[in-house]
């Protein structure tokens, strides 16, 4: 009955306080379990604490398991999401929005220091009116009851795996699912998220292997604390949050079963949260009904959580346009869009400002950012190079390429035909490229089918919205002076202006002596018959 700790341990120590019979031991920073030592923790707790206690579940049992996992019972969960197969609504807020960049991009962003020594990262509100400060909590294990330890260490950055986001956006479509989500909880385990994740078709992974990196990134959100100051808003008045965590891990249930030698194998996590209090003011329903709160949500495609799972180690940069675009897109579909802002987005000011002034800097994140930008294109993100001042000249040889036939002897006289040109297709790109690319615009991002369907409804609600805003603004400045002036301009009488609505004239009388006001539909008959737009 003995258990070994695999490479992927944080050293976090935790194992080794935990064990009640002193069984692991530490020697030049490496743990490792004594087989001697180690019961299953039996006599002591009922399931073995190297595993629960530690924050990724790196000690597994020494023996794989043999046989298939058997079914068990488990916590009920929240319904799942995609009921469609394809998109889910989600929180899609400003606080959400940059949570999600700290976390798939927090090594890349322009961190500041507090009088502490703590990490903060501030977005301003509204031209600088209010302000968003986000933090992050040292510690992993967000069920620790201890003092909040912020992130001091600017190279822990880079611990963020830039996949956590995908959780970060499944816990915000979670949110839209309950009512007051800053009060009432919601439950997933490791099937669920595996199966939005696409991990459920990873044959190369372990079960071991899929539950440690589940319990990873489902931490890494929680470690995530904002402090808001929010502007007023037409007459939503401003408010503030203080510092708090933006999810709330409640509790994670661990399942073991047992094996022939005694050995308790974890065979699935349930996972407990709750939104934070930033819900209360931008993901309320009954807020936003009496206009003290906002409701704000968008459209989360399946399709993205898959895609970033699948292209995340290779094109980090393609994946922050990708998250970027899923909240950018929600503003409008049509949105002219400036290379130096995707590239700031894809790889940080840093690296911009370097390769100003670094030539082959320039190159590789040149090479970098076409590479990425043909990634989007073969998911089916296409971008519309602005032809004014993104010519084909500058744009990327795959662009140019697009055209080749498939044909075999069509491409070779398209060599041909291409080699006895000036500029050839193979050429390096023009001198001062990288100048040009600093004023070339992208149009926008044709979506997949299932993205931009949803975004089309938003836009039409949205200019419904509008419309019917802008016509209950007119309607109510139709006074009764200004129907009997506009009755009379026209030399109709009241008996006249009663026939053509199918109204009697005492109803046209009262109206123009104020007794009463017509009902919005009699209203809009009555500014096209006499002319009031």
């Amino acid at each position: 009955m003995s258990y070994t700790i695999t490479d992927s341990c944080s050293i976090c120590n935790t194992c080794q306080i935990e064990c009640p019979t002193g069984a692991i031991q530490q020697k030049d920073g490496v743990y490792s379990i004594d087989k001697k030592l180690c019961n299953n923790c039996e006599g002591y707790y009922l399931e073995p604490q190297c595993i629960v206690k530690c924050p990724i579940s790196t000690p597994i049992p020494t023996q794989a398991k043999k046989g298939r996992y058997k079914t068990v019972d488990r916590k009920a969960t929240s319904p799942d999401l995609f009921v469609n197969g394809k998109n889910t609504p989600f929180a899609s807020s400003m606080v959400i929005w940059e949570a999600c960049t700290i976390l798939n991009s927090a090594a890349i962003l322009p961190w500041q220091k507090d009088e502490n020594g703590a990490l903060f990262y501030k977005r301003s509100v509204k031209q600088d009116q209010g302000m968003i400060v986000f933090r992050l909590n040292d510690n992993l294990d967000s069920l620790s009851s201890g003092p909040i330890n912020y992130l001091s260490d600017s190279s822990k950055l880079e611990s963020i795996d830039i996949r956590a986001a995908c959780l970060h956006l499944i816990y915000a479509a979670y949110a839209t699912t309950v009512e007051h989500p800053w009060e009432k909880e919601f439950v997933i385990n490791d099937r669920q998220i595996e199966k939005y994740l696409g991990l459920d078709k990873r044959k190369d992974l372990s079960k071991a292997a899929k539950l440690t990196l589940i319990k990873t990134l489902v931490q890494q959100p929680c470690q995530l604390r904002a402090e808001i100051n929010w502007p007023q808003q037409g007459k939503l008045k401003g408010f503030s949050i203080s510092d708090s965590p933006l999810w709330h891990l409640l509790d994670i249930t661990h399942h073991f079963q047992k094996d022939d030698d005694g050995c308790q194998h974890l065979t699935g996590l349930t996972f407990t949260l709750k939104a934070g209090l930033w819900a209360k003011f931008f993901l309320n329903k009954e807020g936003y009904r009496e206009r003290i709160a906002f409701y704000q949500y968008g459209s989360l495609p399946n399709f993205l959580l898959t895609t970033v799972m699948s292209i995340w180690q290779q094109h980090q940069g393609a994946v922050r346009i990708m998250l970027w675009l899923l909240f950018k897109s929600k503003m409008g579909r049509k949105q002219c869009i400036t290379v130096p802002t995707l590239m700031r987005v894809a790889y940080g000011h840093e690296k911009m400002a370097q390769a100003d002034v670094q030539r082959e800097q320039r190159k590789r994140l040149l090479r970098a950012f076409e590479s990425d930008l043909e990634v989007l294109n073969h998911y089916e993100l296409k971008p519309i190079f602005d032809p004014v001042s993104y010519p084909v000249a500058v744009q990327p040889l795959w662009v140019k390429l697009a055209d080749l036939p498939d044909d075999a002897e069509e491409a070779l006289e398209f060599w041909i035909n291409d080699g006895s040109q000036k500029h050839r297709l193979t050429d390096a790109g023009p001198r001062g490229k990288w100048t040009q690319l600093m004023k070339a615009r992208i149009l926008n991002f044709e979506l997949p089918s299932e993205w931009e369907e949803q975004l089309a409804k938003f836009e039409r609600k949205k200019q419904r919205k509008i419309s019917r805003k802008t016509t209950s603004k007119k309607l109510a400045e139709l006074s009764s002076d200004q129907i009997l002036a506009a009755r009379q301009s026209q030399g109709m009488s009241q008996r006249a202006l009663a026939e053509k609505l199918g109204k009697s004239q005492s109803w046209i009388r009262d109206l123009e002596n104020g007794r009463f006001s017509a009902k919005p539909e009699d209203r809009a008959v009555l500014q096209t018959v006499l002319g009031l737009h």
